[in-house]
């Protein structure tokens, strides 16, 4: 059965790259809506931005999405993988400005408010994307695939030259709340050196050391240190699981990311749609449903960080 929230929920913050204070409401949604988000200061225009992977403005930084009219909703990501996470299949997300607030970099206040604001079966069946064939695609060093799996499945590799990050890698079934006990409270993370040179592009202005993790060679900048010894490779599992929930439905299937970012997962996505010898849809079994993200996921799964 398809899920949306019981009861609305609401976040503020402020905005990664504006600085500027925002208010995310999520809202229950009838079946076979989706996932919209819906600009409220925006009057003139169509304000409804549906989350799908052909309205993505591919940029390295985060994930915009953009309808026909102009109208943009920028870092969705976070969000995104937490509605996966939790099972959410519809929802209205209503935003008070053109950015999702950043919160504390990671996906685990979303988490935490869509598990307390409760779930609603509805009366529809769920369809996944079921990976019939492997796919990737690649830019420089960097590569994304998938590969036919009976559920989702998430590895990820990253390389860094600072020693606080270094070589990282980690292999993730995204069944039984994983996602929450193991991803969603990881932060998004930079060098020193990227947070300089976005402020002087004017970039990043509301980024601080309380809402992401800053590396400068063999330190960890920001105050507490990290959350898991292997955070920064568990933040891009997290970002790439928010970008592949832009496909519209569950993905059964494996996703392998090598110095992967937004952009690059978009194109897989892409290249996924643009080969229909590859995917197929499927109507789940009570037993498929039960491997997807979000199934059964509980309270006591959410990580324990304030």
């Amino acid at each position: 059965m398809q899920t949306t929230l019981r009861h609305s929920v609401e976040f503020k913050g402020t905005g990664l790259h504006s600085g500027r204070p925002v208010v995310l409401r999520i809202l229950p949604a009838p079946k076979d809506h989706g996932i919209v988000f819906v600009r409220t200061d925006v009057k003139a225009l169509d304000a409804n931005v549906a989350a799908r992977w052909d309205l993505v403005d591919r940029s390295p930084l985060c994930t915009r999405l953009e309808n026909k009219q102009g109208v943009s909703v920028s870092t969705v990501e976070h969000v995104m993988a937490a509605l996966c996470g939790c099972g959410i299949h519809n929802a209205v997300l209503e935003l008070s400005g053109p950015e999702v607030p950043i919160l504390d970099g990671s996906s685990l206040p979303f988490v935490r408010g869509l598990i307390n604001a409760g779930r609603e079966r509805l009366n529809a069946p769920v369809r996944a994307i079921e990976i019939l064939k492997q796919i990737g695609v690649s830019n420089g060093e960097a590569h994304a695939s998938f590969e036919p799996a009976d559920a989702m499945i998430v590895q990820f590799h990253i390389e860094f030259s600072d020693q606080a990050i270094g070589l990282q890698e980690k292999e993730l079934h995204l069944s039984n709340g994983a996602f929450a006990r193991e991803l969603c409270d990881s932060r998004t993370f930079c060098r020193q050196r990227d947070v300089d040179a976005m402020r002087a592009n004017g970039l990043a202005m509301g980024g601080t050391l309380r809402n992401a993790v800053v590396f400068d060679g063999d330190e960890v900048l920001s105050p507490g240190g990290l959350r898991h010894r292997d955070e920064p490779v568990r933040h891009k599992m997290l970002d790439a699981v928010g970008d592949l929930a832009l496909a519209g439905a569950p993905i059964l299937g494996k996703y392998i990311g090598h110095k992967a970012g937004h952009a690059l997962t978009n194109t897989l996505l892409r290249e996924l749609f643009a080969r229909p010898d590859a995917w197929r849809y499927i109507e789940l079994t009570e037993d498929q449903r039960a491997l997807l993200p979000g199934a059964g996921v509980k309270e006591a799964d959410i990580c324990a960080f304030a």
